[in-house]
Order: structure tokens, then sequence, then C-alpha cells
């Protein structure tokens, strides 16, 4: 296992992508291990997954995406991987990039992030706005610059895994992301490309994104100065 990257995908509410994300993976990605964690879906996502013959972690309720995550990266822990990726099952996610991020992990580096903004510079969008303003939280309070910390795209070493699976406050969130970096953690960014979602339930409904933003904002800016390990 330890020559080996794992997939981690959250599934939520998956039955219109799992199984083009899953079959991807296998047919064209087959050097990678994979682990579908089933977040209480209400619909045929785990259903899904049992008639393919994939491998699953069917969580009975569900968690949200940090319990879910963390579901995920207790198996990684467990079973000896040496990096873990978060990957989304709803598609937007692109396996082809996997490889580059690992190349950057190697190089050194506990977390490499999936970075949509790296290279742009003109332009704005609400996501690109609300990522900035949480990467210059971040900058403030840690000296580090992070274009798109709020990608969900993000892989970790053998060590970030550990403190996952161990640990019950680590969620897969900006804030997080922030608070490893005032604890040394080394953190890179690689150029991906996000595809438009097909179909099921996102994880961030439109009308929660401004209440994210304001939570992440004040974590990072308060709370996180006062979080114990």
């Amino acid at each position: 296992m330890m020559d080996k990257v794992l997939v981690i995908i959250p599934a939520y509410n998956e039955e219109a992508n799992i199984e083009t994300v899953v079959d991807e993976l296998k047919l064209d990605y087959p050097q990678l291990d994979y682990v579908v964690v089933n977040d209480g879906s209400r619909d045929r996502t785990a259903e899904i997954c049992r008639e393919r013959g994939y491998n699953l972690l069917d969580l009975p309720v569900n968690l949200g995406l940090a319990g879910c995550f963390q579901a995920g990266m207790k198996y990684a822990y467990r079973k000896g991987y040496l990096y873990a990726i978060q990957f989304d099952g709803d598609g937007q996610h692109r396996p082809e990039y996997i490889d580059s991020m690992r190349e950057k992990m190697e190089e050194g580096y506990d977390i490499v992030i999936g970075s949509r903004f790296i290279h742009e510079r003109r332009g704005w969008s609400l996501r690109m706005m609300g990522s900035r303003l949480i990467g210059a939280a971040i900058c403030l309070t840690t000296g580090v610059k992070v274009a798109d910390p709020t990608s969900g795209m993000r892989m970790f070493n053998r060590e970030m895994i550990r403190e996952f699976a161990l640990n019950l406050n680590y969620g897969p969130e900006p804030d997080t992301i922030s608070y490893l970096l005032k604890q040394g953690a080394h953190v890179a960014e690689v150029p991906v490309y996000i595809a438009e979602r097909n179909g099921g339930e996102s994880y961030l409904r439109p009308a929660e994104a401004v209440r994210y933003m304001a939570r992440m904002l004040i974590s990072i800016l308060l709370i996180q100065n006062f979080r114990k390990h």
C-alpha cells in the first residue's frame, strides 16, 4: 500500500455521478486505489456501489463532509497508504491531475492542493472572490500565500493522514489548512481544471455559500489562535 495513492471519494446522494467517476478511475487509472465513502445517502448511491462491486465504506447516517472524509482517512491510515487524495464523487475533480500532485508531494510537501486559480490573474467570480478572501486571511495569519484554499481536491502525505485519522477536530476545510500551516506543514499547489457538476446534490448549497465564507474567515482570523492540537 505504501507505494500507492488512495483516492477517497466522499459521496452524498451521488447516484447520478458515482458510476462514471469510479469506472473512469478503474478503467483508466488502475494504478490508483480508491474507496467510496457513502455518507448516509438517501438515494441509490450505496446500492449502485454494491451492485458494481466498488470498494465501499457505507456510513449508516449522514456525518457531513468532515466526518465522511475522516472515515476515509482512517481507512487510509489503517491500510498503510503513503498518500491520500480527497476526490469528489460528482465528477468535478479530474483524475489526470493526480500524478502531477503526487510528483509535487514527492518534493517534500505535506499537502498539495489542486488549484483552480493559481495561474489566473484577471476576471472574477463569486467562487474566486470567496477563495481569494479566505486566501488573504490565511496569508495574514500564517504568512503563506494559498491561491485556492477552498479547492476540495487536496492530497495529503502519511503524517497528515495520521493527523486527520486520529484527531476529531480535523475537517477538510480551509481553516484546517491554516491551522496546519501554523503547525509547520508545507503546502504547495498545482494547477487543475475543475469540471461542472452533472447532477446530484452538492455538500455546499448556494444559499449556504456566504455563511460558509463568513464562518471560515472568523475561524481563520480568530478561532484558530486558540485551537489546541
